[in-house]
């Protein structure tokens, strides 16, 4: 299950005044950036978010000074067309919105850190970045990744189970194109997921366990504290 975020962790739970208390203590602003795309016939949609999201609220339950933002579950996902339920905004549309966010949380939050578990997102979130960061704002990106299989395979399903067994349908998972992403991006490019694999799964989930979603996350947020700690050292795109 997800780890419970802290009392008082959530920046949309809080009120305008305990906000200005906290920023003026130095709180940094986590902002999950998600997706709400297809993750095969097993996973719900709204996959990398969920992974941002828990991802944040860890970082806030290990650190009182982080506030978790409302996530961002819209972003760059047009190599999935053509599955029922996708929701691309496009990248431009995306790193507009992320500059805009960043440009208005900068305003209350002297760091604000954005969390993006979508691989879709990571050209428009760094743009957006170097922009914020161009016009003097302390903002930063961090985007977790693991070896193995891109999408909807073992990875994300184990990490799935260990945060929404009940949103994962075991019984619908299946083997899809088993080649490294390095081999696929010119076809994804060209074609999108879909020419490649017709349930969207790149990888095979079958086999995948709580257990091991449980210490995919322990690793991932291990990843994101050091990120916050060595800031900004580490954080720069």
């Amino acid at each position: 299950m997800a780890a419970a975020a802290r009392d008082g962790a959530l920046l949309g739970d809080a009120t305008w005044p305990d906000t200005a208390v906290r920023a003026r203590s130095g709180a940094v602003l986590a902002v999950p950036v998600g997706s709400t795309e297809q993750h095969g016939p097993h996973l719900p949609l709204s996959t990398d978010t969920d992974i941002a999201v828990a991802l944040c609220r860890r970082l806030a339950a290990a650190r009182p000074d982080v506030l978790v933002a409302p996530a961002v579950a819209y972003g760059s996902s047009g190599e999935h067309a053509g599955f029922a339920g996708t929701v691309s905004i496009g990248q431009a549309a995306t790193e507009r919105l992320l500059v805009e966010l960043g440009r208005s949380a900068a305003e209350t939050f002297a760091r604000v850190l954005f969390v993006s578990a979508h691989g879709g997102n990571a050209a428009p979130v760094t743009r957006a970045v170097r922009r914020l960061r161009a016009e003097s704002r302390d903002v930063a990106v961090h985007m977790p990744h693991w070896p193995g299989e891109p999408h909807a395979g073992r990875a994300e399903t184990a990490l799935m189970l260990a945060l929404r067994p009940s949103a994962v349908r075991l019984d619908l998972a299946v083997p899809g194109d088993p080649r490294p992403l390095d081999a696929l991006m010119p076809l994804l490019r060209t074609g999108g997921v879909r020419s490649v694999s017709p349930t969207g799964i790149l990888g095979d989930p079958t086999g995948a366990t709580p257990a091991e979603g449980r210490a995919l996350l322990t690793t991932l947020t291990a990843d994101l504290l050091h990120t916050v700690r060595q800031w900004p050292l580490a954080v720069t795109p």
